[in-house]
Parts: structure tokens; sequence; C-alpha cells
């Protein structure tokens, strides 16, 4: 199966519930900061990940979007961005 690149944003209103959504983001994140993270999923992933965040969020007041990136393209780097490693790798 494989991965797509996948830009992860969301807009918590609740401190408690914007920890857990970015605990949740992060587990499966390659890059990323702050309320924005790059990663890199298959599609049952994809869907786990979805279907998590939306018992996390509230629907009503908070905003999650995934944005589906194409690999094809070349990001621009400026200060200290840099490329985030596409090599296999484990969540454990």
């Amino acid at each position: 199966m494989s991965r797509s690149l996948f830009l992860v944003c969301y807009d918590i209103s609740a401190p408690n519930r914007s920890y857990r959504v970015r605990k949740c983001v992060k587990a499966y994140a390659v890059g990323g900061q702050k309320s924005f993270y790059e990663c890199w999923m298959t599609p049952a992933e994809l869907r786990m990940l979805q279907s998590k965040l939306e018992q996390l969020a509230d629907l009503e007041e908070d905003n999650i979007h995934f944005f589906q990136l194409d690999p094809r393209m070349h990001p621009m780097f400026y200060g200290q961005a840099k490329r985030q490693s596409t090599q296999p790798f484990m969540i454990v």
C-alpha cells in the first residue's frame, strides 16, 4: 500500500481539545509545527486519523483540514526550513 503526503491543519478553540488533537496528529507526522503537520499516510491510516479527529474535535466549533500534496511538486524553503525525510518509518 503506497503512502501519500498530506498537510493536516487545525484550529481548535479549547486548549484541552487542542492538546489531544495535536498529540493524535503528531503520531502520524513526519514534520511540522504548531497546528500544521506533514503526514505520509496510507489510505487506511488516513481514514483512522480522520475518525480519531472526528471524535476528539467539536465539529461545531473547531476546524480541521486535510490537503493532499502532490509529491511531484518541488517545495521552496526559506530560513531554517528543509525537506523532511521520506524514508520508511514506524509508529510505535
